[in-house]
């Protein structure tokens, strides 16, 4: 994108560097003074909307309107208004005092208004003037009406969705005072920078005399992204293929991807699922394979959608003893939705009872006909325990792939999508990318969503530092501003600064977007609650990741019925705050915290204010605790109760005996044999057992606030300084 200042811009059309600024703004092209630099794009839209003559056509009609009003605007003794019979009626007779001088004669055209001549005194004087003054008045005051009537009847003013009281008299070309009275005048009491939606800025412009219509703020973005995606390369080069695995949780989807990555991570998956996306790179044969890692857990559908639809190859893994499953079915689904080939991993050949030619007959209702039935799919058997049929796999996904001719260019600038975000210490805000199209670089300039950035870091998912990043490449980097949404896109642009402007341009458009459906959504709200016809259950969501504040969100969409409705209200990436707390307070909403924890201010609210905070580690459990509430099954017999927390101070690593920390009990007291979590960052890292707790030499039972002790972890080495224990026992609750 080629840079040109907008001073250069504005010699092209023979208009003012200033002027040219107030034009290009009002194009809803964000600059702010004449150095400011254009894009490609930008150049290109205004050249389509911008009329050069009907700009000087406007011009000189502001020029006759100030001269008008100059004229209009002079001394009242100039004015020469017409006679009427009310100057007759009015007339005296002269004053005794009053002497006719025939050198003081007027003309005859003053006859009508003055009967006498000669000296008059001065009372006469002042009242002529006052009725000269009203009559200027008038005058003016007629001559800016048809004015206006004119411009209104031949002008049909444009206004966004969302704008200020200010920016609306600017557009309309009257005071703001007026603005404020008409809108006081209807009841609601509004100052010059508070924001009105359309249908009310229309509503006053009616009041006004006035004609608008919305415009919607195009979103510059998305237009670059269509124009990158459009424009046609001739330097293309074979990619390798990205591969997303799909299917029912305990069918070996986990294990087979562990069998292909030589890495266990399921001893690391709280509830045998895999919780977060993953994006891993394999060779074969010298063929890079990219593979994206979907739970398999119906909660993750809308994680699975995401993954099928940034993928060229969809594998979906079905276990031989089991068959096809409800969450298989969703599987096929998504893939067919994205137009995604399919190749079917038939798992678990090895273990007793397996059917491999069942599964077969079951995928053919539902449009999925193997090979050697006649049809289009591909199914490889396999067992991720003993590791055959692994390379075949592999084999047909790099023939798929070949088949595909998936090409990219990596000269270009690169673009491509969030697989996931979270909030690392020490880093911020990160994101893993996966690079669809182009060269990423450390140090370019990236928007997604609303969040921009410089790269600071970029590593691969081996722990490597890259300098940059080709195309199929899965890459974690740092820089950015917030943590994006897990599935935006992203774009290479040419600087930071245009990457800032461009993301606070998309915040603007998103604010007004909110804030229509947040006031839709509350009448909605009380209207039903009025009517007891609909019961309402409001849930605020706080995770660790970005992508399971979505699942639980699309699980928990699907319990809607006739009776009861979910509402998310709110969901955000980071721990449970005092903020989240008075937003359920006050929208009477249940707090779930998936993987994170409340800190001690907001543990202390919710108590006062009597909110209800629901702490999880698997989203099964979130969701059957959510439904079963919802049918009216959900009885408790267990409730955790918090019972010390301790901070750890030092960490000293024993041999033969492994890590202990060193603690300080911050708040209530810690028990042997207490169950613990150890919390980093407000995110939950394990939860455990103590093994060992002491004071000085000495073994303990308990140790009280304010007193230092040494802690060991059961089969946890991993303890940082400033991490928290929290120790907790389990309740029995009377029915």
């Amino acid at each position: 994108m080629s840079k040109l200042r907008v001073y250069d811009f504005a010699k092209k059309y023979d208009i003012p560097s200033k002027d040219f600024v107030a034009i290009l703004n009002k194009y809803n092209i964000p600059v702010k003074n004449h150095m400011s630099a254009l894009t490609d794009q930008q150049i290109s839209e205004f050249e389509n909307k911008f009329d050069k003559e009907k700009y000087q056509a406007d011009l000189v009609a502001e020029k006759k309107k100030e001269t008008v009003k100059e004229t209009a605007t002079t001394k009242p003794s100039q004015v020469a208004p017409k006679p009427s019979s009310d100057t007759k009626k009015t007339a005296r007779p002269p004053q005794k005092n009053q002497q006719n001088t025939g050198g003081n004669v007027p003309k005859k055209a003053d006859d009508k208004k003055r009967p006498v001549s000669g000296n008059q005194g001065q009372q006469p004087k002042v009242r002529d003037h006052s009725k000269k003054e009203k009559t200027a008045r008038s005058v003016y005051k007629r001559i800016k009406d048809e004015k206006k009537k004119s411009v209104q009847l031949n002008q049909t003013f444009e206004i966004p969705e969302i704008l200020t009281v200010g920016e609306l008299a600017d557009v309309l070309e009257i005071s703001a005072t007026e603005v404020i009275k008409t809108l006081m005048l209807a009841g609601t009491m509004v100052s010059i920078n508070q924001e009105i939606d359309f249908e009310t800025a229309a509503i006053v412009a009616s009041e006004l005399g006035f004609e608008v219509e919305a415009i919607k703020i195009e979103d510059v973005v998305s237009k670059i992204l269509e124009e990158y995606d459009e424009e046609e390369s001739e330097n293309e080069i074979p990619r390798p293929p990205v591969v997303t695995v799909m299917g029912h949780v305990d069918h070996g989807k986990t294990s087979l991807l562990d069998r292909i990555r030589k890495a266990n991570v399921i001893a690391g998956e709280a509830g045998g699922i895999t919780q977060h996306i993953g994006a891993y790179t394999v060779n074969i044969k010298n063929h890079a394979i990219t593979v994206i890692d979907t739970p398999g857990h119906e909660a993750f559908t809308a994680m699975r959608s995401r993954g099928a639809q940034i993928t060229d190859i969809a594998v979906l893994v079905v276990a031989a003893d089991d068959g096809v499953m409800p969450q298989t079915v969703e599987a096929i689904n998504h893939a067919k939705a994205a137009g995604v080939p399919i190749l079917v991993a038939i798992n678990k050949i090895d273990k007793p009872g397996a059917d491999p030619e069942r599964v077969k007959q079951e995928l053919t209702k539902y449009n999925l006909v193997v090979e050697e039935w006649g049809g289009e799919t591909i199914a490889v058997n396999v067992s991720a325990k003993t590791g055959e049929g692994i390379e075949s796999l592999l084999e047909m996904i790099i023939m798929m792939s070949e088949m595909e001719e998936l090409t990219a260019d990596p000269g270009r600038e690169a673009r491509g999508s969030v697989i996931e975000s979270q909030i690392k210490r020490g880093k911020g805000s990160v994101a893993t990318l996966l690079v669809q199209q182009g060269t990423l670089h450390v140090g370019d300039s990236i928007i997604s969503g609303t969040t921009y950035g410089k790269i600071r870091t970029m590593i691969d998912d081996k722990g490597k530092r890259l300098k940059k990043a080709g195309p199929s490449t899965p890459v974690e980097i740092s820089g950015l501003s917030d943590i994006p949404a897990a599935g935006d896109d992203f774009i290479v642009l040419e600087n930071e600064k245009e990457a800032r402007q461009l993301a606070e341009k998309r915040k603007e458009m998103q604010k007004g977007e909110r804030q229509r459906r947040s006031n839709v959504s509350l009448d909605d709200l009380f209207s039903q609650i009025q009517d007891g016809n609909i019961q309402d259950v409001n849930i605020i969501i706080k995770a660790d990741v970005q992508g399971s504040i979505e699942a639980i969100k699309q699980s928990l969409e699907k319990l809607d019925n006739e009776a009861v409705r979910i509402n998310i209200i709110h969901g955000a990436v980071g721990a449970i705050n005092e903020t989240d707390v008075l937003l359920a307070s006050t929208s009477n909403a249940i707090v779930i915290g998936f993987n994170v924890r409340p800190d001690k201010n907001a543990v202390k609210l919710a108590e006062t204010e009597e909110v209800d905070i629901r702490l999880y580690r698997v989203i099964y459990d979130a969701v059957e605790d959510i439904k079963k509430a919802m049918e009216g099954m959900l009885a408790p017999e267990f409730r955790e109760k918090v019972m010390g927390n301790a901070e750890i101070r030092e960490v000293f690593k024993i041999p033969s005996i492994g890590t202990i920390a060193g603690c300080y009990i911050t708040e209530g007291k810690i028990n042997r044999n207490d169950d613990v979590r150890i919390i980093r960052d407000g995110i939950v890292i394990l939860e455990g057992k103590i093994a060992s707790l002491r004071r000085f030499k000495d073994d303990v039972k308990e140790v009280n606030t304010g007193y230092e002790c040494g802690i060991g972890i059961e089969k946890y080495n991993d303890l940082k300084v400033g991490d928290n224990i929290e120790a907790f026992t389990m309740e029995k609750i009377e029915r």
